[in-house]
């Protein structure tokens, strides 16, 4: 055999051995990200639960100091949500709420609104069915959420003492 064909001979084994490397290599990538992916798709879920739990507290807060301010006897809460970023019940500003958040666990949607009996809002909910990972009741503060098969079961609804 030529000394030419013995190097082609040479060479295409080696090709081959490279081309096994990297398959093996792209193979040991693959499983590394197949465990890998639930364990950072349930830190999203999470974090998003968090952030739904911080926003829901904040818009329940807004909700009660809307009603707390309000002038004279009767206390009302708003007919919008809008109104917590500006209470024009007053002369000057009062802004109860910095910008209106959307629903971390179900963005571009619309969050749900709990009502009272004159139809004003006394609450928020989000409208995602998922399943929280939150498996027993929560306790924020002066809000109890309780144990919950999906989001909409948590009601971040206004607590006003008298």
């Amino acid at each position: 055999m030529p000394v030419g064909d013995r190097r082609r001979a040479h060479q295409a084994r080696r090709c081959g051995h490279t081309l096994l490397g990297a398959l093996l290599v792209l193979a040991l990538v693959s499983l590394g990200l197949a465990v890998a992916g639930p364990i950072w798709s349930q830190q999203a879920q999470r974090d998003r639960e968090q952030e739904l739990l911080r926003v829901g507290q904040l818009y329940a807060q807004a909700l009660a100091n809307y009603r707390q301010a309000s002038p004279g006897s009767t206390k009302q809460y708003p007919d919008k949500l809008q109104a917590l970023l500006l209470d024009t019940r007053f002369v000057g500003t009062l802004r109860h709420l910095r910008k209106l958040y959307q629903d971390p666990v179900n963005p571009g949607k619309p969050w749900g609104t709990v009502h009272d009996a004159d139809g004003r809002i006394t609450g928020v909910y989000s409208l995602s069915d998922a399943a929280p990972l939150a498996e027993r009741p929560v306790q924020l503060g002066h809000i109890a959420l309780p144990a919950a098969s999906r989001y909409t079961d948590w009601k971040f609804v206004a607590k006003v003492t008298p």
